[in-house]
């Protein structure tokens, strides 16, 4: 999912540490299904209560911002409003793909093939209306603020970072930076040790930042040419992209055509939509303004209550969590005054 850039886009690795005191926002959506996606019993199937509701979300979320918190990282979660009108058939075709996936798991369960099972489980995760709520619920009461985004989350959290409400978007995809974000973070949910699919290594995954204006100074381009490069690679709104087309192949179009007038006429254009009308999407996303950023004292007793006593989570690990987060909450206030009266 999201717009392939990596081969011309340079993103700088560092240490968690590195971002302490840095506001991100975080697109929801994104980090939920990398938590329902990873956090997996061996068969493939997810954490779930005594009840046989899924928790593989609520783990990944709880013990995650607990670890940014604890960093001194501030997330704010942004999540998707309506999708735009181009991106409904991909959202048709993920949910085939899902569909599909989920049929191979359980042949592969019935041949007793874990590996398979597993990989197969992780393709078929959904995201419905219920987890999305649960994840909200437990945001709040872990004080930590969350907003609504009219369209795209990735959008918003972008608009944000424009703004300078936050220092950064923070997503696995690209297209926080064809909609305009000062900076990308990646990884930021999923840092540590990580297996590789199919193979029996264990990989340390760190965050990358990638900075919008050395993109854009190195590759010699506008942000409008950025977006005419992801539209020729393919996004959600033209899945595949142009026929034979990657990054590197687009962006030498992208250089020598310049205009996406020009640039669609030297290509095999063959979507029912026009590369303008996507442009628009990007340049000129549906965001709001209506948003506020507060970061609140946890309320333990509300998180217990939903973690553990109505979500089977362990009473301990839980609240040993939470009084991390609180303390954490108290030595960014004492410092944040600190710094005010310094």
């Amino acid at each position: 999912m999201g717009v392939q850039l990596s081969e011309i886009i340079d993103a700088k690795e560092i240490e968690l540490s590195e971002l302490s005191g840095r506001t991100i926002a975080i697109d929801a959506l994104n980090s939920l299904y990398q938590f329902l996606s990873i956090i997996r019993q061996k068969d493939g199937m997810p954490l779930m209560d005594s009840e046989g509701r899924i928790t593989s979300h609520l783990s990944g979320l709880f013990y995650r911002t607990a670890n940014l918190l604890k960093e001194g990282i501030k997330p704010i979660y942004v999540f998707d409003g309506e999708p735009p009108e181009l991106k409904k058939k991909t959202i048709e075709k993920r949910k085939e793909s899902r569909e599909e996936a989920e049929r191979k798991w359980k042949e592969a369960l019935r041949r007793c093939d874990l590996e398979a099972a597993r990989r197969y489980a992780q393709a078929s995760a959904r995201l419905e209306e219920e987890l999305i709520n649960d994840a909200k619920r437990l945001l709040d009461a872990m004080g930590v603020p969350y907003v609504q985004a009219p369209s795209e989350g990735e959008a918003q959290a972008a608009y944000m970072s424009s703004k300078g409400d936050v220092w950064a978007a923070g997503s696995q995809d690209y297209d926080s930076l064809l909609f305009g974000t000062n900076r990308l973070v990646r990884n930021l949910t999923i840092t540590g040790k990580r297996k590789l699919p199919r193979k029996d290594v264990y990989v340390e995954v760190k965050p990358e930042v990638v900075e919008m204006d050395d993109v854009l100074k190195k590759l010699d381009i506008t942000r409008e040419q950025l977006v005419y490069i992801g539209i020729l690679v393919g996004t959600d709104f033209n899945p595949g992209g142009v026929k034979g087309v990657g990054p590197k192949r687009a962006y030498e179009i992208v250089k020598q055509y310049k205009d996406l007038d020009k640039i669609k006429k030297v290509v095999n254009w063959t979507f029912d939509v026009e590369p303008e009308e996507i442009a628009e999407i990007f340049l000129k996303p549906n965001v709001t303004d209506d948003y506020k950023i507060e970061f609140r004292k946890i309320d333990i007793d509300a998180v217990i209550e939903f973690l553990c006593e109505e979500r089977d989570f362990s009473h301990d690990r839980v609240e040993r969590t939470c009084r991390e987060i609180e303390k954490a909450h108290i030595q960014g206030r004492q410092a944040s005054l600190a710094q005010w009266f310094g």
